[in-house]
């Protein structure tokens, strides 16, 4: 309850900020911050077409009433004062905060969305780091890689570029091949979509046999999830343990 009600307004806060509340420990933080980056952009567009009807309208009748009254000389037409109004709310320092305030409001939606970092407004955290240098003190290590820095960008980035990549390769069924080296046997695992949680060392159950996963690499399309495992002498079924059973029959490669 809490991370829908009050996390969307606490998410606006910088870590060091979240960090010292009470109950942060209730409040699903990558949701909350989703919600709070998609209303943060809902609002600047929502504003933006209200500032812009109310602006360009009025700028456009009193420039037609200027012309009427011939304050305005020979030869303007509606769409001089059009162009003009337009021109004037595109420069308008009101339009730029809009945009600025939608454009963060979108980039911590995707990176609580895809990469679940959880980003503050800046101002806030601008405040905090000013707060911190005047008082000679330093951000705790967690709270610095909060921040607005390179890696959280480069994290959503990689998130979003993954969603694209996904949406266009279309599913498939995996490639498998299975190889000996120095009386071990290996399977590798070609796949056109990631596999969740085949993060090495798991170990990975296939069929009756027991895998340590070595490796996860990325390779070519139309396959370009490639997985190695490692077969192990025998296994033991736990709560950790990854069952690979594909929906559609996988192909048998040969190298």
């Amino acid at each position: 309850m809490l991370t829908y009600l009050v996390g969307p307004f606490l998410a606006l806060l910088p870590l060091r900020w979240r960090s010292a509340l009470p109950f942060r420990e209730a409040i699903e933080w990558h949701k909350a911050g989703t919600v709070s980056g998609f209303c943060q952009l809902l609002f600047a567009i929502v504003a933006t077409l209200f500032w812009y009807s109310y602006s360009v309208t009025g700028w456009v009748s009193r420039g037609v009433d200027s012309a009427l009254a011939g304050k305005m000389g020979r030869g303007v037409t509606d769409h001089d004062i059009g162009f003009m109004a337009i021109f004037i709310f595109a420069t308008h320092p009101l339009t730029w905060l809009l945009g600025c305030i939608g454009v963060e409001g979108s980039v911590r939606l995707l990176s609580a969305a895809f990469a679940e970092k959880n980003l503050g407004t800046f101002p806030l955290f601008l405040l905090d780091r000013i707060y911190l240098r005047l008082t000679g003190r330093s951000a705790p290590r967690a709270t610095k890689a909060a921040g607005f820095e390179q890696s959280d960008f480069s994290s959503y980035k990689q998130a979003i570029r993954e969603k694209v990549r996904h949406s266009r390769v279309p599913p498939m069924p995996d490639a498998l091949c299975f190889t000996k080296q120095n009386d071990e046997e290996f399977l590798e695992v070609h796949a056109s979509h990631p596999k969740p949680g085949w993060t090495p060392p798991k170990t990975v159950r296939y069929q009756d046999a027991f895998y340590r996963l070595e490796a996860a690499s990325d390779g070519a399309e139309p396959r370009p999830y490639h997985y190695r495992l490692r077969r192990l002498s025998a296994g033991v079924m736990g709560r950790t343990v990854l069952i690979y059973a594909p929906e559609e029959a996988p192909l048998l490669v040969k190298k």
